[in-house]
């Protein structure tokens, strides 16, 4: 008879357990969100992510605010060892995800992460590496640039935002393609930084995302020499031409995917509650327009459609780092 009762007693805790977790998960969420970027404030990644959430505690979306928390560091490895180690999975902390950036760490080594870490939400933007220069340097072309590293092997200086990251990706692609000797510098604090120190003068160029050099130009601050994508953005730099276009035989592999995500093991209840209302959120018109006037190309991705993109970059990324 013990036995019975402590049997039953067990049967009744696990339906209880069972019951509060799919009553928990129905719910979801039931207070605010966070989302940790890997970048430091002010910078493309951190930019846009206050602007794609903003609209979060509508009913329509998730109905509870989004709040960003700011773990910058070694391009972003020390923001993504923390979410894959230590983040609940239990859809109150989500991540922005940047591709190339995680996955080309993740192959060459020394994270604690991979792909196969996190489960991806959905996509909000592509975002082309593109060259910069200060307004006052005496580089008006790809040409000039790299005419001018050639006779001077390892004494131009390029800033990004730092190693295997879209930025280090395309200024390998460049070397690669034209020849000459760059010397690359990952600056601490991510885009936002990287574009302080090519203003600033500390370096003769920089590789950073079209959106904020977009919005440094419009400032004055700096001149664009060529964007690092397959076709010229006509939205925004419709008078920048690719890198192909100056005879470089650079693809569109560093281009900036960004997004949401959440850790592996993350119920499938939850997942799937984000994964329907997270795009919807993207495409409210209010984030559409202050994404626009911020320079911030959108590209909306469902999760689906995300997974095969991580796929694919990962077998390409994993075939052009054996070469760089």
């Amino acid at each position: 008879m013990k036995k019975l009762i402590a049997t039953l007693a067990i049967s009744v805790l696990a339906s209880t357990i069972t019951w509060s977790a799919a009553g928990a998960d129905e719910n979801y969420p039931e207070r605010p969100v966070s989302v940790m970027v890997s970048y430091g404030a002010g910078g493309a990644t951190d930019f846009q992510a206050r602007i794609v959430t903003m609209v979060a505690g509508n009913e329509e979306y998730l109905g509870q605010p989004i709040v960003i928390i700011n773990k910058p560091g070694a391009g972003g490895r020390v923001g993504w060892n923390w979410f894959a180690s230590n983040a609940d999975p239990d859809g109150y902390t989500l991540a922005a995800y940047n591709v190339p950036h995680f996955i080309a760490q993740s192959i060459k080594g020394g994270v604690k992460y991979s792909v196969d870490s996190f489960e991806p939400i959905a996509n909000w933007g592509s975002d082309p590496a593109v060259v910069v220069v200060s307004k006052d340097s005496q580089f008006n072309s790809m040409k000039d640039l790299l005419d001018h590293a050639k006779a001077n092997p390892g004494k131009v200086t390029m800033s990004g935002a730092g190693l295997f990251v879209g930025h280090h990706i395309a200024a390998l692609q460049i070397g690669k393609a034209s020849g000459a000797k760059l010397a690359y510098i990952p600056t601490k604090g991510g885009g936002a930084a990287a574009m302080k120190a090519v203003i600033a003068g500390d370096v003769m160029a920089g590789i950073n995302n079209l959106s904020d050099a977009y919005r440094a130009r419009q400032s004055g601050n700096v001149k664009i020499l060529g964007v690092a994508d397959l076709e010229r953005n006509t939205e925004f730099l419709p008078d920048v031409p690719t890198l192909k276009e100056q005879g470089l035989d650079v693809d569109n592999s560093s281009v900036n995917f960004r997004g949401l995500m959440v850790p592996k093991g993350t119920p499938k209840a939850i997942i799937d509650k984000l994964a329907a209302s997270v795009p919807e959120m993207f495409a409210n018109k209010r984030v559409a327009k202050q994404m626009n006037a911020g320079g911030s190309p959108m590209k909306i991705i469902g999760r689906d459609e995300v997974k095969k993109m991580w796929a694919a970059r990962q077998a390409s990324l994993t075939e052009l780092l054996k070469g760089l």
